[in-house]
C-alpha cells in the first residue's frame, strides 16, 4: 500500500522566474537576508537555468521574505515573474 501526504501537510509551492544571476548568487542573497533558518523554511531548489532564466521553487508562505530578500540585495537579480506552476511561467 502506498503511503500518501494529506492534502493539508503537503508542501504548497510558488515558481520564481529570476534573471541576472547564477545560482551561487542567488544562494548568497536568499542567505544573506534570510539566514540559515530561513532558508530551512522556504526550502528553495532550482527547477532549470535556460536562456539566462532560472526558476526557483520556494514555500508558499516565505514568498514574501524571498521577493524582500531580492528587493534589497545590491546585485542585478530580478525576480520577473512568480506562477503556482512551472506551466505559468512559461506563458
Amino acid at each position: 500500500m502506498k503511503l500518501k501526504l494529506k492534502p493539508t501537510t503537503r508542501l504548497k509551492r510558488r515558481y520564481l522566474a529570476i534573471t541576472g544571476a547564477g545560482k551561487a548568487e542567488i544562494e548568497r542573497i536568499i542567505l544573506d537576508y534570510l539566514g540559515i533558518l530561513g532558508w530551512a523554511k522556504a526550502a528553495p531548489f532550482f527547477v532549470s537555468e535556460e536562456n539566462n532564466r532560472i526558476i526557483l521553487a520556494v514555500n508558499r508562505e516565505e514568498l514574501g521574505n524571498i521577493r524582500a530578500a531580492f528587493e534589497i540585495s545590491p546585485g542585478k537579480a530580478k525576480i520577473m515573474k512568480v506562477s503556482g506552476t512551472l506551466k505559468g511561467l512559461g506563458r
